[in-house]
């Protein structure tokens, strides 16, 4: 039997690119060579899509783009094509792909916007869908589904630019309601880039204004004391729950540095908290999974207190980096990283 062929495609224009580029490692070793064909894709922090020919241990150091090593490349929206268009000195030849694998974080990458491409192009990819994806990068959104699915989740207001023209009444409001400390994020970002706790009026417009260096809309929660446990969820409709992983910060919170750059976290799994808890989070995460309209994975992360469990937020691609608690998760429930990268691909297909 011939092999499908798997395009891995890293980097992109976003924020949170080098970590894209740690993820992408993870699963191009986990792509299993007996059962398919890889074609690496780049893209740079400008937007520009280059194959990759070169050694698959460059690319976590940014080490991918040289010339020697890249030749330009195109994903033509029509399905004509069904696959990669490359660019080179002899002309133009086509890569036929079977399915994407977007190892992509952030914005133009988790957000729905390249999601649409390869809908288009009729190609299967890994993960969420466009509509999915846009609801879960939005934070407004994914509180606003959330609340009308009864799913606990954190009080939280949502904040653009022009409210700071009022700020002593925004502020004001929003000591009200929320309470110092508060959570300040843009409302379309990932991996806790551009977040900060407020602890008062001159740190809350600090963070406003750092939020929207990153996004056109802030989103501000109440701070919620409680354990930070963390699901991941496989599967498409009727997916499954993993065991749960706990993370502690050493940090005032746990923030993008915490996350991929230093060890500054304890992990713990499975999670220090009781069983019929942990069922109930299980619950809750499936529950997050079905009404965002999830496919393939997520991780869902929660605060679990004495009284009761608070949904914080849904990954539809998290991290894949030797520190990052999906794999980590996925491994202790016995899946393999050849398990995890050929059963996702899988999903894709079955989608």
């Amino acid at each position: 039997m011939s092999k499908r062929s798997v395009a891995v495609i890293f980097g992109g224009a976003s924020s949170e690119y080098e970590v894209s580029l740690r993820s992408a490692s993870f699963v191009i070793s986990g792509v299993d060579r007996e059962k398919y064909d890889l074609t690496m894709v780049g893209i740079t922090k400008k937007g520009q899509w280059l194959l990759y020919s070169g050694p698959e241990d460059a690319i976590a150091d940014d080490g991918w783009n040289r010339p020697e090593y890249v030749t330009p490349a195109i994903l033509p929206p029509d399905p004509s094509y069904h696959g990669l268009l490359i660019l080179s000195q002899d002309g133009v030849r086509t890569i036929p792909l079977d399915v994407i694998f977007p190892v992509l974080h952030g914005k133009n990458g988790e957000d729905g916007t390249i999601q649409g491409v390869f809908q288009m192009a009729q190609i299967p990819f890994v993960g969420c869908g466009v509509r999915s994806s846009a609801v879960c990068m939005d934070k407004a959104i994914t509180h606003t589904i959330l609340d009308q699915a009864g799913i606990p989740n954190a009080m939280w207001a949502d904040v653009y630019p022009s409210d700071l023209d009022n700020f002593d009444e925004l502020e004001a409001e929003l000591a009200d309601t929320l309470g110092y400390p508060m959570f300040v994020k843009p409302a379309n970002a990932g991996s806790s880039v551009g977040v900060s706790k407020a602890a008062d009026k001159t740190s809350l417009l600090e963070g406003l204004r750092l939020a929207f260096q990153h996004d056109g809309k802030a989103i501000v929660e109440e701070f919620i004391k409680g354990r930070e446990v963390e699901c991941a969820v496989f599967g498409n409709h009727g997916a499954k729950a993993s065991i749960l992983g706990e993370i502690v910060p050493k940090k005032a919170f746990y923030d993008y540095e915490a996350k991929y750059e230093d060890d500054s976290t304890d992990l713990y799994i499975p999670a220090r908290i009781p069983a019929e808890t942990a069922d109930l989070v299980r619950e809750l995460a499936l529950a997050a999974f079905e009404s965002l309209d999830c496919e393939g994975l997520a991780r869902v992360d929660f605060f679990v207190q004495d009284e009761g469990i608070i949904l914080n937020e849904v990954n539809t691609l998290p991290g894949f980096t030797g520190i990052s608690m999906y794999p980590k998760l996925m491994m202790a429930g016995g899946m393999s990283p050849y398990d995890l990268v050929g059963g996702l691909i899988e999903l894709a297909f079955q989608k």
